[in-house]
């Protein structure tokens, strides 16, 4: 009997022991869950000069055209990221895969449409990124990257006299991005009949206040394009919508307005746009719909990827037709 007591003592101190055990490792892992802190993270030493932003500038076919990609450290060793083609939107990228100083991953196509992915792959050479990106079809082509400028600003902005693009008469002061162009004035409106050319000022910003009257018919889609690489969208968003960063008032594929004001179709609509640096601000028919908020990079149909450096107003002109009687820009002294 007295063996029979021993038995299930040692039985009831081992059980009580694991207990400990096992209640003291969930206090461990509790703890150092607890005490980890994503603004103290270790970046693997290999990814140290690929984490941030990038500009990039992609050769096709003896063109130069923009592409933009963001690096990020994800937990303690996972990169992921963000890439923005020549055309369409932000793209969310869920692992890249980064072995002997070189990294890769892969994308579906968006508007490209075609079956299969597209692979983009590169390294870091001194500052400056190399690499290439294969299409979905086949194509590959060559690209270099800068680091992103972050066009901080300090200080009160001082604001300097407003300049009316939009004269009410002729094309003055424009220029179309091709020889299909649709852009005409009647009447005092600066009309796009049909998708065509694209309209750019030929004068360059850096920040500025923008102010701009437009009208669209259903099923209507254009933007205006700040220093001509971040595009405001235009579109005939339905009213009943949430609110997304690909619709109305939204910074294409990055930024979301807190509302859907569209005016409708047929009717005029008015943007008050004010930025400076990476912020903007967007007042859409009288509400502020988006506040100093950043702009990560370059959208989709970006004219070139500098963002360091000024740039022109531009119409979206190769959607749909549109329409404005105002365009009258405020650039910081």
């Amino acid at each position: 009997m007295l063996k029979k007591y021993l038995g299930y003592g040692l039985m009831a101190s081992l059980l009580a022991s694991s207990f400990a055990a096992c209640t003291n490792a969930s206090k461990d892992e509790k703890q150092e869950e607890e005490v980890h802190n994503p603004a103290s993270q270790t970046i693997p030493e290999e990814a140290k000069g690929l984490i941030g932003r990038w500009d990039l500038t992609v050769d096709k076919e003896g063109k130069q055209v923009p592409s933009w990609l963001e690096i990020k450290l994800s937990g303690f060793n996972t990169l992921v990221g963000y890439y923005v083609g020549d055309s369409g939107s932000s793209r969310p990228v869920a692992h890249i895969k980064l072995e002997n100083g070189k990294f890769s991953f892969t994308i579906p196509p968006q508007w490209e449409g075609g079956e299969g992915d597209f692979t983009i792959q590169g390294e870091l050479s001194g500052e400056t990124l190399k690499g290439s990106i294969t299409s979905n079809k086949g194509n590959t082509f060559s690209y270099t990257g800068v680091k992103a400028p972050y066009l901080d600003r300090s200080g009160v902005a001082q604001w300097g006299e407003a300049i009316e693009l939009f004269n009410g008469k002729d094309l003055s002061g424009w220029k179309t991005s091709s020889e299909d162009s649709q852009w005409s004035v009647k009447d005092g409106i600066l009309i796009n009949v049909k998708a065509g050319a694209n309209l750019i000022t030929e004068q360059k910003f850096e920040d500025f206040k923008l102010v701009a009257e437009f009208r669209y018919a259903e099923g209507g889609n254009s933007g205006i394009y700040l220093r001509g690489r971040y595009e405001v969208q235009i579109e005939d968003s339905p009213k009943d919508r949430h609110p997304g960063s690909l619709y109305f008032g939204g910074v294409y594929g990055f930024l979301s307005p807190n509302a859907m004001v569209a005016a409708g179709p047929n009717e005029w609509n008015r943007y008050e746009i004010t930025l400076r640096g990476r912020l903007v601000t967007i007042v859409a028919n009288g509400k502020t719909i988006i506040n100093e908020q950043e702009i990560p990079g370059i959208t989709g149909g970006a004219l070139d990827s500098k963002e360091g450096e000024p740039g022109p107003i531009y119409l979206q002109g190769d959607h749909t037709g549109v329409e404005f009687r105002k365009i009258t820009i405020i650039p910081a002294k």
